[in-house]
């Protein structure tokens, strides 16, 4: 049986052993899979732990271990490289400990399972922490026309824009969001999590959109999709199917197999409400 597991500091809320384990029922895997909750400065030794055992395959890590997870593995993977963050980790043959990101593919798979047409339109990044840096490269690849960041630290947006090191990839300050005239805008902070506003949508912010993205989910929309929502714009999605979605990749690269996610995330939709 090959063994996987999830390492985060909180980790009891997590869903990634249902979402795994439907996945290999549904390819056919026979497969364990555990939370394990690291000590906030103990996560390279438990994971060195977990890995060493015969049967494990590899791991995926969430809060606040992903910058460990970067230094502690071998990578290759461009998102990881943007984000400096690594959220899933696997046995290589020779016995380095490889490292990936694919939060960045499980958003731009879900905006597109959800009908959103990325190629060609521009789009809004509020946040400069780890979730938005590991977005970026696959939301190029998918044709956005523009990404701007913007966070409440400018400086920490242009560092962000700074490293990714192309042309369409611009910063403006939060008070300044209403001239990129978005057609997408994804929210990657935590203001959700506290029932606040990430932006601003007030002043002309939401004249050109078509969509609003957060990354946080909740039992309900959040309160950036609810004002959206008032204020017109067509389309708002929360984070569950990003989940489902990066699941979904590190999967595939572990076991070569690529699961269907769409019933997974209705399944989810229904527990989480």
């Amino acid at each position: 049986m090959k063994k996987f597991a999830v390492f985060g500091n909180p980790i009891a809320q997590s869903l990634s052993p249902t979402i795994h384990k439907m996945f290999a029922d549904q390819v056919g895997e026979s497969i364990s899979y555990e939370k394990i909750l690291a000590p906030e400065d103990g996560f390279i030794d438990a994971a060195n732990v977990f890995l060493a055992q015969k049967d494990a395959v590899g791991c995926n890590v969430t809060m606040p271990f992903k910058l460990d997870a970067f230094n502690l593995a071998k990578v290759d993977d461009q998102a990881a490289k943007d984000a400096q963050a690594v959220n899933t980790l696997m046995k290589g043959d020779n016995g380095d400990v490889l490292g990936y990101n694919t939060d960045g593919i499980g958003l731009v798979n879900d905006l597109l399972n959800s009908g959103v047409e990325i190629k060609g339109k521009r789009v809004l990044l509020i946040g400069a922490g780890g979730a938005a840096r590991g977005v970026i490269s696959p939301l190029l690849e998918a044709g956005a026309a523009s990404l701007t960041i913007a966070n409440r630290t400018k400086a920490k947006a242009e560092e962000v824009a700074n490293a990714a090191s192309n042309a369409k990839v611009q910063v403006v300050s939060l008070a300044d969001i209403a001239t990129v005239k978005p057609h997408i805008i994804i929210n990657s902070t935590a203001a959700s999590l506290n029932n606040e506003l990430p932006c601003s949508l007030q002043d002309g912010v939401l004249d050109k959109c078509d969509v609003v993205y957060d990354m946080v989910y909740k039992n309900s929309p959040t309160r950036f999709m609810r004002e959206a929502a008032t204020l017109g714009v067509e389309t708002q999605i929360d984070g569950l199917g990003m989940l489902v979605e990066q699941a979904a990749e590190a999967f595939y690269i572990w076991t070569g197999k690529r699961p269907h996610t769409k019933h997974v995330i209705e399944y989810l939709k229904k527990a989480v409400e």
